[in-house]
């Protein structure tokens, strides 16, 4: 039987239900994480729980209980569910209310959770992936991680029918990020990235990947960088909790170019696995 979590209980999936007046259903109106488990062991779930406070904070929706609780309710879904390597998915919504735009400040955050089992990663780790490169339709708080992801749903969409992994977005000719991940690009041994501003998701493995980068002599610039740039880097790759380090192979859609799986690329996927929960 596969368990979740409503309103900070543990209950069967079966009888879970979502109340119609959530502000959630009506307005996408709630924020989420997603943390990937390893052997059992959540990785990196401080910084996914900072970050979740953060996006809180940020839509004005009170956060329901410390870091601790959350942390310790998570891991009793994990355990009842048996999860050794998957994801936890959790969010909470502002709340039950009559449908208005203008929300109050009095009703009660409802908070869900549930689990998955994890998807291939090795095969986009090893092989790479190709990916579109299209306009970037969000609005512009972006570092803002809400449920409301009808860009991202959008373009994702858009990267599928073209027989793409992924979507990477540019506003304005601007390149910004994937529509699930963060983008890097690698030019004689630096590293390129968006900056953390407004317009992209601060990933907790991009901060943890311009971590070890820097921490292995790389350096790493962290500037907005325009579409044509594409063509000229020895290396590209994505991050995201889901692929971890994943190299791009190929850019179709506005632009078109391929690149190799290179040195860069490989050495800090290896870095990276060595941080993880073993």
């Amino acid at each position: 039987m596969e368990y979740v979590i409503l309103d900070q209980q543990l209950i069967p999936k079966s009888e879970a239900s979502i109340n119609f007046d959530d502000r959630g259903y009506y307005f996408g109106d709630g924020i989420y994480e997603v943390v990937k488990i390893y052997n059992g062991q959540p990785f990196a779930m401080e910084m996914h729980l900072d970050r979740f406070r953060s996006s809180s904070e940020k839509l004005d929706i009170a956060f329901p209980m410390s870091n601790e609780q959350l942390s310790e309710l998570l891991m009793s879904l994990l355990q009842k569910n048996s999860i050794d390597n998957g994801l936890i998915y959790f969010q909470i919504t502002r709340g039950v209310e009559p449908r208005n735009h203008l929300y109050t400040r009095q009703s009660a955050p409802v908070l869900t959770a549930f689990t998955q089992a994890t998807k291939d990663v090795a095969t986009p780790q090893e092989k790479g992936l190709t990916v579109w490169l299209t306009d970037d339709i969000r609005w512009l708080r972006c570092d803002i991680k809400t449920i409301n992801l009808l860009g991202n749903v959008l373009v994702k969409r858009e990267a599928a029918d073209h027989h793409c992994h992924e979507a990477i977005l540019n506003r304005d000719g601007i390149m910004t990020e994937g529509s699930s991940s963060n983008l890097f690009l690698v030019k004689d041994n630096v590293l390129y990235t968006h900056p953390a501003t407004n317009l992209i998701l601060n990933g907790i493995t991009r901060q943890l990947v311009i971590k070890l980068a820097k921490e292995n002599n790389y350096s790493v610039v962290e500037e907005p960088f325009p579409v044509e740039v594409l063509e000229h880097a020895d290396e590209a790759f994505i991050t995201s909790s889901s692929v971890e380090i994943a190299p791009i192979t190929a850019v179709k859609g506005q632009l078109t170019t391929v690149f190799d799986i290179g040195p860069v690329t490989l050495h800090l996927q290896k870095k990276f696995a060595e941080i993880l929960p073993k």
